[in-house]
């Protein structure tokens, strides 16, 4: 019983007194109160980034999805969408990032 009590007592200080630390989880923060306004905009901007990306993406693969159901083949270029009818333009994007497309499979994508 009392092996047993102290491996037990043993076991539990050796994994609280180990040297692994949590993983930051906020990657904008640096940590300094005086720049936490600045790491707040940071984070804002990123995910407003993402916002605008996921949402043209969005828009362009709801346009490239119409086209292959309505021709039955994928679209030849982004071009073709907006010749169709199904986009009025390529949705605006951050500066920077450009529209990638590849036609063979009909996946677009944003790259930097």
């Amino acid at each position: 019983m009392k092996a047993t009590l102290f491996i037990l007592i043993i076991g539990l200080l050796s994994s609280a007194c180990s040297n692994q630390s949590e993983p930051d989880i906020n990657e904008n923060s640096s940590g300094n109160p005086a720049s936490a306004p600045v790491d707040y905009l940071g984070a804002v901007n990123k995910g407003r980034k993402k916002a605008i990306i996921d949402t043209g993406l969005m828009q362009v693969n709801s346009a490239l999805n119409q086209y292959k159901a309505t021709s039955l083949k994928p679209a030849g270029s982004l071009q073709e969408l907006i010749s169709e009818g199904l986009l009025a333009e390529l949705p605006k994007l951050p500066t920077g990032m450009k529209w990638q497309y590849n036609p063979q499979t009909g996946e677009a994508s944003v790259t930097p």
